[in-house]
């Protein structure tokens, strides 16, 4: 295996191993889950696809976003997979089944999704631009879908 050096840092060499077609149309968004098992995919076609990283097949298309899939993230465990566009809400399937899990509701399209890296904590940011913020501006809000209730 060879080796590049930048400044005091050393890297593998990398170089294409495969190319795959992943959709019929653009491919938006790309994601490996935690365990390196599966990555996602979201395309123009509003498909998000699950990958099986060994075998490079798909093994899961998940099909209730009505546009153009912006973002994918994976929990913490690899077993939710959430995925958003300019639909208003926001989907979280279970990933061995592809169920849906939850289907959070927003009043405007979403921008990106990320879950926390060891709780089941996801947050999204939303195209806010409409509300009790300055309408002249976009809001910048960040919203967070999983903390538990204080009791």
């Amino acid at each position: 295996r060879a080796w590049r050096q930048c400044g005091s840092a050393v890297y593998p060499d990398l170089k294409l191993i495969q190319s795959i077609n992943a959709h019929p149309s653009n491919c938006i968004c790309i994601k490996f889950d935690p365990t390196g098992k599966y990555f996602a995919t979201g395309s123009a076609d509003a498909l998000v696809s699950l990958w099986d990283v060994e075998e490079l097949v798909c093994v899961r298309c998940f099909s209730r976003l009505d546009w153009p899939v912006r973002t994918l993230s994976f929990s913490h465990d690899g077993k939710m997979l959430a995925s958003a566009s300019e639909d208003h809400f926001i989907d979280i399937a279970e990933v061995e089944t592809g169920e849906k899990l939850w289907e959070i509701q927003c009043e405007s399209p979403t921008f990106t999704v990320a879950w926390h890296p060891k709780r089941p904590l996801l947050a999204y940011a939303c195209d806010d631009k409409e509300g009790k913020y300055d309408s002249n501006r976009e809001a910048g809000t960040v919203k967070l879908f999983g903390l538990p209730n204080d009791s």
